[in-house]
């Protein structure tokens, strides 16, 4: 039998230039009741998904093997702007086919500014995001926290931000990166119409809630 070719991103590079894939996670020892005895990788398109067998050793001392998929899309910084003057948001609308085939409307959601780190720091990175999103350059930006946003199969940690931005000097409506497809539509709300979106569910994705939420709860629209 002729032995099968190397799957792409294992030992042989897959069409990102990537190698190694299936290694991931095999030499985490940080908990001793967890124990990676091997990983596969089952697909290697723009993101990564692998099946990876461990050992957990539970509370009545016995190891049980489990198997669990997960997917590697990298990590990610979101940011909410704001204008604190105006008490306004500045949000964005673009189609997402994800949300759409699972009973969104029209597929056209509205969220915080965002985008995966790629190779930069995630300060850099939500700068780069908001100026390409909304066209707002943001030099002081406070980082409000960080949140695993799907545990259960996705790796991504999500680094959230805020800004403050001078909406009586903003211009244009349409933001994002024509040679990446994107379509984007930029809106500002009042804090209030915003808070009052998520209610009544007009507002549905989980970064852009938690950061209005944080805004009013603790941020620059918390009553002191």
């Amino acid at each position: 039998m002729t032995p099968s070719a190397p799957l792409p991103g294992t030992t042989v590079p897959d069409h990102r230039g990537r190698t190694d894939l299936h290694l991931t996670g095999r030499d985490l020892d940080r908990n001793p009741r967890v124990k990676v005895d091997g990983v596969e990788l089952l697909a290697a398109g723009w993101h990564v998904l692998r099946a990876t067998t461990f050992r957990y050793r539970g509370e009545d001392g016995e190891w049980v093997t489990q198997t669990r998929e997960t997917y590697d899309r990298g990590n990610g910084a979101t940011i909410l702007l704001y204008d604190p003057a105006r008490r306004t948001v500045l949000l964005t609308r673009q189609f997402r086919y994800p949300v759409y085939v699972n009973d969104h409307p029209d597929g056209m959601l509205i969220e915080t500014a965002a985008g995966l780190l790629d190779d930069d720091d995630p300060v850099t990175a939500i700068r780069r995001e908001a100026e390409e999103e909304t066209g707002v350059r943001v030099d002081d930006v406070q980082h409000v926290f960080d949140v695993y946003m799907s545990p259960g199969s996705v790796t991504e940690r999500l680094h959230f931000f805020a800004a403050a931005y001078d909406g009586s000097t903003r211009v244009g409506d349409r933001g994002g990166l024509i040679e990446e497809g994107e379509e984007i539509e930029i809106l500002e709300y009042a804090i209030d119409e915003a808070v009052a979106m998520i209610r009544e569910g007009s507002i549905q994705d989980a970064k852009t809630i938690m950061l209005l939420q944080w805004a009013v709860l603790d941020g620059p629209f918390a009553r002191r």
